[in-house]
């Protein structure tokens, strides 16, 4: 096979893979953007507010703050919940607690149960629909972290995706470059 064709073939395919890895760059920041923009929307419209600062200078288990929510919900005190790491720490750090300190840990399915076979008991009744209430909050906003979870990846992979092409567009520059100083006769053996 002649050399300069084989090294055109490689140089012609490594354009196309910086095409690729362009393509995708684009698409993967399209869909961290998308991602970001779509949590903080949909988290901005619920208006979840942490509470404020002061409420953690008064913690006491069996209250609304907890001395463990101090080391992770303190940080966002006051603040709007709008983004994936606030979903997740409003979540499991102050909804979870709330729950847990409920009878049967405040576990829909063992509260709903207990219900049942108390038809009358309005106060567990209404810690039914607390609890209700409370994990499928807690489970949506757990989604909604998880959904900024994807748009992180995919923004460090469009990253990574740029960085490849640009070593790639290097390499075929250096392919053509090459390409001009192989004299038409050499062939290489296959």
């Amino acid at each position: 096979m002649n050399r300069r064709v084989f090294d055109l073939m490689l140089s012609l395919g490594g354009l196309v893979l910086v095409v690729v890895l362009i393509v995708a760059g684009i698409l993967l920041t399209w869909g961290a953007s998308f991602a970001n923009d779509d949590v903080h929307s949909q988290l901005s419209q619920q208006e979840i507010y942490f509470p404020s600062a002061a409420a953690f200078k008064n913690a006491k288990a069996g209250t609304e703050i907890t001395p463990s929510m101090i080391p992770t919900v303190s940080q966002y005190a006051g603040q709007q919940l709008t983004t994936g790491k606030q979903a997740e720490v409003y979540a499991n750090d102050f909804i979870a607690v709330h729950l847990s300190e409920m009878p049967y840990n405040g576990v829909y399915s063992q509260l709903s149960n207990a219900s049942r076979e108390n038809p009358n008991n309005k106060k567990l009744a209404a810690l039914v629909q607390t609890s209700f209430q409370g994990t499928t909050l807690r489970g949506l906003l757990l989604e909604a972290y998880a959904f900024s979870i994807f748009g992180e990846i995919a923004g460090y992979a469009a990253i990574a995706s740029f960085i490849l092409a640009a070593i790639m567009l290097i390499l075929v520059v250096l392919g053509f470059w090459h390409l001009n100083k192989i004299p038409r006769t050499e062939s290489i053996q296959v």
